[in-house]
Parts: C-alpha cells; structure tokens; sequence
C-alpha cells in the first residue's frame, strides 16, 4: 500500500504534525487502533454515557444535543479530557432543524440555494462553524452535494442545493471554505452522487444510474471542484454506481450493485486513484438498511474499513463490532496494514485541526459570548427573510389583510420530525391571529361550510425524512376521510398552499392558484413567510429546483 502523504492537502501537515501522527500511531495498541476507526452516535444524559466512551476509547463522536448548554459542554470537556488521544467531535450542520438547540436558527441548504448569494451562504456557515467550534465540535458532515433530480425523493429533500450543477458548486464551496476556515472540517456527500434514485439509503441500496459521461459532468464535477477546494473528508453512502464498477468489468453481475460504503473499486479506484482524493473517507452510518440490505454484519462490517473507509460511522453494538474487526483480521479479510493507513489518515485529520495541540478547556460563558453574538442574530435574521419563494399566485391574492381574508380555514400537516414521535405544531397559524385574522384549524369530522371562510390555507412541513420512502400530499390524512380527500375548495374560497419543507407539493395538487416554497420548518423561517405574506417584505426567493416537476400542468 502507498504511503499516505501528508504534507498533501487535505492535511497539510508540518514536520511536526506529521511526527506526532507517527508516534501516536506507533504508540497504539492493536485494539486501540481498531477503537480509532469508530465515530459512535451518542445520545442520553451525559453522565449515563461518558464511562462508556471512556472505557471503548473511540475516534470520535456524534452527539444528539439537548438544549442544556451546560450539561452539554459538561460532556464535552470531560471526554476530552479523560482521552488520551483528542477526539474528533461532529455533528450534521445541516440549518434549519439540524441546527444546534442552543445556537443560531440558520436555513437549510435548499433555503439558501433560493437566495443563491453566495456570499449569504459564506456569512451563515461561518455563524454554524464559530458556534460549532464553541461548543467542542470540529467536523461536520456536511455539506451535501447530492443533486435535486429525482424529486420524489424523501432523503435529498431540502438538504441539497438543489438541481442545478452550478447552483450546488457555488455554495457547497462556500460552506467548505467557511468551515475549515473556522477549525471545522467538512464532509462531501454521499459519494458517489445521490438524487437520481428516489428512493432512501436509509431503506434500502440506491442506485446512480448514470453512465460515466454523465457522471463526470454533474458528480465528477462536484467531487473533484470540492478535492481541489481542500475538503478534508468524503462520506461514502450505500449507493451503488454500477457503470462504473461494469467498465472494470462488463462480466459483474450482483457486484455491480455494491454499496460504495464497502466497495474498493469506488472508494480506492474512482475516489483516491482517477480523483485523486487523499483525505479521509467515512462510511456513511452503518445501522442503515443500505448496508444491512448487501449482507449480514459480521460480513459488511469489516469490508466498510477493507474496501477504503477510514471511519465507522455509528454501532449499535461496538465490543461486538470491535470483534467482528479482530475476526476479520485474524482470517485475512482486513490487514493490519489497511487499519495503519486508516488510522495514519484519522490522525492526520486531527493534527490538521490542531487537535495534536493543548485546547484552552471548553468554557460555558465563553460559548454563551458566541452563540449570543447579536451579529449573527441579524445576518440569520437577514438571509432568512430572502428565503421564501412565491412560486405563483394567478389569482393575485397576495398580500393578505385582515379586512378582506379574514376568516381562515386552516389545514396542516404540521411539522414532521424523524426523531419526534408526533407532528409539532406550525407556528404561522398563531401568528396570523396576531396579525389580525381568524384562524380555524380544521380537524376530521369538522363540517366545512365555505362560505364562512375569506381563505383556504393548506400548510405543510416536511423537510427531508429519514425512513420515509416518500413526501406526498396525503389528502386522506389532511381530511380525515375519503370525501373529504376528494374536495377542492379552490373554486370556492381563495385558496393559498405553503410548504415550509419539501417543494414539490405541486405534483399532487397542480390546480392550486397560489403556492409558496419556504424549505425550512423553523420558527424563523415562518415569521419571514407571515411578513411576505401581509405585504411588509416581498417574496425574493428563486426556485432552487423545479417546482413543477418537469410537468406544465402546475403552472396555471
């Protein structure tokens, strides 16, 4: 195996840098070295889990924040400061609802691309970045460079920059430049290139169907602008690239069809070979069902590290899993060489982040003096008014006014959380009676006189979801019942759709005269959405992706 150059970008590491990594590497035992490949998901009160990731010595961590800044950062410094070795702590730095709860409500990238600033989109990672670098985390996995294309898709969604080539390069670019420019490495994903295939990684193995020519123009692009910009770490998806893996050989049959996550000729011959990609290569999370799908673990486990990742991300089970590595060793399926080079690249990771260095000890008011910076409460506040985006309004309804839309009939979906175990109510409604109007919120039985109404408000808030095969206006759960699902009020009452999440509710309801984008669920974003909509600010978004999914029929 060639050495790994770290002198090279991504690490560019001095002669130091480059001594500590091989004396720490050196300095490992074997089981502490296969305990560096692991990344673990860590949720729960921070006193139930520290023993435990004292005692297993990971890499590094993802943690699920709770609100409490304190017991946060608590954590934080404690498992810093009881490793031997500084580990690496990241997060999906993702905006809108992937924003950290003590932090700065930021848009997610789909709600940025609708501003397409790029400049807005350098000035709001550089807000996550500093507040992220507060609170103890060094690496995002983001940004996401997957391509708006299939628009059924649950997964890509909103956390994209949409459909256009040259849209999702200017921004991803900007995001990675602002956050390694802040301490923070970033992540492209999911290699190699999502969004033609609808379906979700989560669920299942997808597929990019494209043949080469086609890849190299839109995902070769993105990857290699992204290698040349610096980025630091490639996540590897459960996506298959089968044109790819068949001009190596024309003969493969099922191995065309193996996830990146734990395929060589993907991650070792097309990322590091023809792109020339020398940074660090994490698997994407390996509870998936688009791993699970290819083989049982004690199989795919070991092939994630033998066929290019550097990084296991998450385990259920890590004694278990840190066996499975043992086994495979000890058989020959994974060489020690192979687990050296890994952990010589989560070293370099770490020295370029200065991790190798004594850190001043994490501080609650010296955290609270960034996150409460009031500068980037008006850049977020700022940027966050260009987002929504007045896809049509061919009955000129716009603005709204108390006097003369009244009396609004309500119904919503309300925000849908793949971690909360219910809908968490939209906020607009109550901020229209602020404004005003009369809000009734239909529920299933109500009888629906439409005469006793100025407007029909449709409202839904579904960003990307995990675990869900797809996003669809579900008129049957919107009305509680089959005639209801069959009924269309805009014939009747001026009606008015805004989806703060998934854009593409045109599909399923294309005669709505009005239609508004939003893109994000949080409460920032729907103030910003209030005001457009009485008239005190104008709708400046540009569609990121095609509303009308490639179908005339929803322009009218």
């Amino acid at each position: 195996m060639a050495a790994i150059d770290l002198a090279a970008a991504p690490f560019n590491l001095d002669e130091d840098g480059q001594a500590w990594v091989a004396t720490t590497l050196a300095s490992l035992t074997p089981r502490d070295k296969l305990a560096q490949l692991f990344v673990l998901m860590v949720r729960g009160e921070p006193n139930a889990v520290l023993e435990g990731l004292l005692r297993f010595k990971p890499g590094g961590i993802t943690r699920l924040y709770t609100p409490d800044l304190e017991d946060e950062l608590g954590l934080a410094r404690d498992f810093i400061a009881g490793s031997a070795i500084a580990p690496l702590i990241s997060a999906d730095l993702e905006g809108s609802r992937m924003s950290l709860p003590f932090g700065t409500s930021v848009p997610n990238p789909l709600g940025l691309a609708a501003v397409d600033d790029v400049s807005a989109t350098e000035a709001i990672a550089g807000i996550m970045a500093r507040e992220a670098r507060a609170v103890g985390l060094n690496w995002s996995f983001t940004p996401v460079i997957d391509i708006n294309a299939a628009f059924k898709s649950a997964i890509v969604g909103t956390r994209s920059y949409g459909s256009e080539v040259d849209r999702i390069e200017r921004h991803a670019l900007a995001q990675i430049a602002a956050f390694q420019g802040e301490g923070v490495a970033a992540t492209v994903k999911h290699w190699p290139g999502e969004g033609f295939d609808a379906r979700d990684q989560h669920l299942v193995t997808t597929v990019n169907p494209l043949d080469i020519a086609h890849w190299e123009a839109n995902f070769g692009r993105l990857y290699r602008a992204a290698i040349e910009a610096g980025v630091m770490a490639v996540m590897a998806g459960h996506i298959a690239f089968p044109a790819f893996v068949r001009a190596l050989d024309p003969q493969a049959g099922e191995e065309a069809f193996r996830p990146a996550s734990i395929s060589g000729a993907l991650n070792q011959g097309l990322l590091r070979e023809r792109l020339g990609f020398n940074g660090l290569i994490v698997s994407d999370a390996t509870a998936m069902a688009g791993l699970g799908d290819w083989g049982p673990r004690d199989i795919t486990l070991p092939e994630v590290v033998a066929n290019g990742c550097d990084v296991i991300l998450f385990s259920d089970e890590p004694e278990a899993d840190l066996r499975r590595l043992v086994s495979a060793i000890a058989d020959g399926r994974l060489t020690q060489e192979r687990v050296d080079a890994a952990v010589t690249r989560i070293l370099a990771l770490k020295a370029a982040l200065g991790l190798h260095k004594r850190q001043a000890p994490l501080s609650v008011t010296a955290a609270r003096a960034v996150l409460d910076d009031p500068a980037s409460q008006i850049t977020a506040h700022s940027v966050t008014s260009r987002v929504p985006t007045l896809v049509k309004d061919k009955q000129n309804l716009l603005p709204l006014n108390p006097h003369k839309h009244r009396r609004i009939l309500v119904f919503s979906g309300d925000v849908v959380l793949p971690l909360a175990p219910g809908p968490v109510a939209l906020s607009l409604p109550d901020l229209l009676v602020r404004e005003g109007f009369e809000v009734t919120r239909f529920s299933p039985g109500m009888a629906v006189n439409p005469k006793a109404f100025d407007l029909v408000l449709y409202l839904f808030g579904e960003e990307t979801l995990l675990t869900r095969g797809s996003i669809f206006l579900d008129w049957m759960k919107l009305t509680g019942s089959l005639f209801g699902a069959m009924h269309r009020y805009w014939h009747e009452v001026p009606t008015l759709m805004i989806s703060f999440g998934y854009p593409y509710y045109l599909y399923d309801a294309p005669r709505v005269k009005t239609y508004i984008n939003a893109y994000g669920t949080s409460e920032p974003i729907q103030a910003a959405v209030l005001e457009a909509l009485v008239g005190r600010t104008t709708f400046a978004g540009t569609n990121p992706v095609d509303p009308f999914t490639g179908s005339e029929q929803g322009k009218y």
